[in-house]
């Protein structure tokens, strides 16, 4: 794989419309260096007979089990609302209607 050079990070500037000094130019190039270089490491380290992980160590379902407990009855939830229309909360209309 070909180094990241500073005409590189140019165009892609200039494709995403990000306006660079020369000097920051330089800096982006080095720094996207340096993570090419580490990608292009791990790649190597990584062969076929590494399986693909997505963590270290494998992870275990923390969940409880969903149990039906108490249940508010319709009268009892829409007690405490400011309005209600039909068994249900009514709130503003935030959008207009045609």
């Amino acid at each position: 794989m070909a180094a990241i050079n500073r005409d590189d990070v140019a165009h892609l500037a200039q494709l995403a419309h990000i306006e660079m000094s020369d000097a920051e130019l330089d800096k982006m190039a080095g720094e996207l260096a340096v993570i090419v270089d580490s990608v292009k490491s791990v790649s190597e380290a990584a062969g076929a007979d590494v399986p693909a992980t997505s963590h270290p160590i494998p992870l275990a379902n923390v969940m409880r089990d969903d149990v039906v407990g108490h249940v508010l009855t319709a009268e009892q939830a829409l007690s405490g609302a400011p309005d209600t229309e039909d068994g249900r909360f009514k709130v503003p209309a935030i959008l207009e209607e045609d």
